[in-house]
């Protein structure tokens, strides 16, 4: 099991592609239809995925003008409630929900997790995220967006408050004995009491521990904050690379931050973001990208690239087809606004050919070709340091999950990397990771003796 390589599918709307909407073939009447999620999931769980990913939005990033960018633009489904849903209507995939430590309280949000983790028998997932950008703080009574350091400084200890608060009851906790009226046991409900720079709580939450001990902690920054994060609190980190070197360099840095929190590597699955366009000929393949790149309404790749620095770029004085600009650096998304100018520079992009490029995986890595090819290079990185596994981001729903299940799913297989079955019944089995202790166990017992 530790030698497969692990797979999430990242679904959103009509498809990861900024202009996925405008495709001939979308079923963008169907992305506020919940049928339409659950179709999803269910092809996702017959390609035996990991987990279904959403991302979310706390503020309708319109940008551009209003017909012009990707289809959802930050509206529809909240994911905590979409995957409750969902979660019934399947058995064995994972759902990681996206979450804000920035603009939710610690107790809401570890009490909507618990009670997915139980609804789904142990199937749920957090993305942790400190929301970049002016326009959903304007929603949480703010003129602007925390700082960087702030936005990290709280969630650090956001993840450690959630996590007493998932603790306050151990596993066996309620008795339920209906002869003695005994219903729980005193010594097994921890209040944690918390008392922070950010945080005061006091607990316990009112819902039993979850199946999982934790959902499966999930985090996708890459800046140096960010990273030091994920080394501490994460066990998934969803990344973005271009370049093997870069995602080897990536893997090395953060797995070799674990020790000092007294973690082993395996404990921490990273998982790059891939869009890939697949086809039976390269030809075919290529044809995919090309036509969805033409669909790019100007005004929402501006807009795209602007929303990827926190909302603080404005690019529509420059010159489309002129390089792209040396920018000052912003309050908001750091690592994903250096990614970009390393991209342009790195291939001497216009402004236009940036947007392009960045439009349908945001700065993840993008591959086109037959499903040999698309396997060869998963299987590259996989095996040489740079992924324990890889977020699948379809440019077009469902067309390009469906194409991955049913060109690559199988190629991965007959190469030995990929399971034929599920492995376990919870997310934490199929991924592959332990189990949490409950960090309160035996202390009150223990105070009590002596």
């Amino acid at each position: 099991m530790s030698q497969k390589i692990r797979l999430g599918a990242f679904l959103p709307g009509a498809g990861q592609h900024l202009a996925a909407w405008r495709h001939p073939e979308a079923q963008v009447e169907r992305v506020f239809s919940f049928d339409y999620y659950k179709d999803l999931a269910q092809t996702a769980e017959r390609g035996l995925f990991d987990a279904y990913f959403l991302a979310d939005s706390l503020a309708a990033n319109f940008g551009g003008p209003l017909n012009s960018g990707r289809c959802d633009k930050g509206v529809g489904f909240e994911p905590v409630t979409l995957f409750a849903a969902l979660a019934t209507v399947t058995k064995h995939i994972g759902f990681i929900a996206t979450a804000s430590t920035t603009y939710e309280e610690p107790y809401q949000l570890a009490r909507k997790f618990a009670s997915l983790d139980l609804i789904s028998n142990g199937r749920a997932g957090w993305n942790v995220v400190t929301s970049a950008g002016d326009a959903a703080a304007k929603n949480f009574g703010r003129d602007q967006q925390l700082d960087h350091q702030e936005r990290y400084d709280r969630a650090n200890e956001f993840v450690d408050v959630v996590k007493k608060l998932w603790d306050s009851w151990e596993d066996d906790a309620f008795l339920r004995d209906k002869e003695t009226g005994v219903y729980f046991d005193p010594d097994k409900v921890h209040r944690p009491n918390h008392a922070g720079k950010h945080f005061s709580v006091a607990g316990p939450l009112n819902a039993p521990r979850p199946p999982q001990g934790y959902p499966v902690i999930v985090q996708a920054g890459q800046s140096e904050p960010g990273k030091e994060l994920a080394a501490r609190t994460a066990e998934v980190i969803f990344t973005a690379q271009q370049t093997l070197e870069d995602a080897q360099a990536f893997y090395r840095d953060v797995k070799g931050r674990l020790a000092k929190y007294g973690r082993k590597p395996d404990e921490l699955k990273i998982m790059p973001g891939v869009q890939p366009y697949v086809a039976a000929t390269e030809a075919e393949a290529r044809a995919q990208y090309e036509t969805l790149s033409k669909l790019i309404h100007p005004e929402a790749g501006l807009a795209l690239l602007s929303a990827l620095s926190g909302g603080e770029v404005d690019l529509s004085h420059y010159d489309l087809d002129g390089p792209f600009p040396d920018l000052p650096r912003t309050r908001g998304l750091l690592s994903r606004q250096q990614m970009m100018a390393d991209i342009a520079r790195k291939h001497g992009f216009s402004i236009r050919q940036l947007y392009e490029w960045v439009a349908g995986a945001r700065g993840h890595w993008t591959i086109v070709g037959t499903p040999q090819q698309i396997a060869d290079q998963l299987q590259l990185w996989f095996e040489n340091e740079a992924a324990d596994g890889f977020n699948i981001m379809p440019p077009l729903l469902p067309n390009g999950l469906n194409d991955f299940i049913d060109l690559v799913i199988p190629e991965l297989q007959r190469r030995g990397l990929f399971r034929t079955q599920y492995e376990g019944e919870t997310l934490r089995e199929n991924l592959g990771l332990p189990r949490p202790g409950n960090q309160f166990e035996g202390r009150q017992r223990a105070s009590r003796a002596a």
